[in-house]
């Protein structure tokens, strides 16, 4: 009923949508959804690892060639090792990062940890069938650099996290973030806050998307506190009520949509033209062609 096992890191989203599909069925799997769902992303050792737990002893490598192979049997002296992939997903930086690229901005830094796989291609139109199995940030760097091959282009090959995000983000004079997850979101808004940098932030649901722009340092034009992005999200959802991207599943083209809207903000406020999505946040509902925007306030 489910095929095989053990290509399941080269489809996870489908994989794991099988099993939520047979848990709503009532059907008992071995591993439920949630559990296998974790488990998927191999970085769940370092989790139990921290917690104390005694795992199976493991190299982490950026990348694994035949090289890499060798040199991990040479570290656990053995001449047997098992390889696994990390796994991940996105959908706003490739439109966003196109249209920064074409319009000639200088430095553009990419961050990311995951490798491109098949099930990313029908929305992240920066990498193609080619790609499969590279570093996202190496296929986006030769992408851009093919479209404009004057622009600096900065690979963060990792997960930005509480240790990184202030390093990382400090090289940079503006920030847009594309990730799907509400953790990273308070991450970068908060970072981004403390260094006094504007943030445009998209997210997405399966046929629908939203966009903001934060400037909490600054104040509007009658002197009062611009809005923080938790003025819009007090407190994260409850865990599980809204799902990832790789979760849910998304309509390709709605990325498009606020990917491009974004490098529009973002354009916006390096050359000072117009009036930025300040206070204000855009919601486009695809299945019925809506735009809608809304105003929200500082709430203290």
């Amino acid at each position: 009923m489910l095929g095989t096992a053990w290509d399941y890191q080269d489809h996870p989203e489908d994989f794991i949508a099988r099993l939520d599909a047979l848990a709503a069925r009532g059907i008992i799997v071995c591993n439920p959804p949630d559990a296998v769902r974790w488990n998927a992303d191999k970085r769940y050792l370092r989790e139990l690892e921290a917690r104390g737990a005694v795992t199976v002893p493991t190299l982490w490598q950026e990348d694994c060639d035949r090289a890499g192979v060798v040199a991990a049997m040479d570290h656990f002296d053995t001449d047997r090792v098992v390889v696994k992939r990390q796994i991940g997903a996105g959908g706003l930086g490739s439109p966003a990062l196109l249209y920064l690229a074409a319009a000639g901005v200088g430095t553009l830094g990419v961050v990311d940890d995951d490798d491109v796989s098949l099930s990313n291609l029908q929305r992240q139109i920066l990498h193609a069938t080619g790609d499969i199995g590279r570093p996202k940030t190496q296929s986006a760097a030769h992408t851009l650099h093919g479209m404009n091959p004057m622009i600096d282009i900065i690979e963060h090959r990792e997960r930005l996290s509480e240790d990184n995000a202030k390093t990382i983000l400090s090289d940079y004079d503006l920030v847009v973030d594309g990730s799907d997850n509400f953790a990273t979101r308070y991450l970068v808004a908060d970072t981004a806050e403390e260094a006094g940098m504007p943030l445009v932030a998209g997210a997405l649901g399966r046929f629908d998307g939203s966009l903001t722009v934060l400037t909490p340092y600054g104040a509007d034009t009658d002197g009062n506190p611009c809005p923080r992005y938790r003025d819009l999200f007090p407190e994260a959802p409850p865990e599980g009520t809204v799902p990832t991207c790789a979760e849910a599943g998304i309509l390709g083209a709605v990325a498009g949509v606020i990917g491009t809207l974004q490098a529009v903000e973002a354009l916006k406020l390096i050359t000072g033209v117009g009036e930025p999505l300040i206070g204000r946040i855009l919601l486009y509902d695809a299945l019925s062609v809506r735009f809608q925007t809304m105003r929200y306030k500082r709430r203290s």
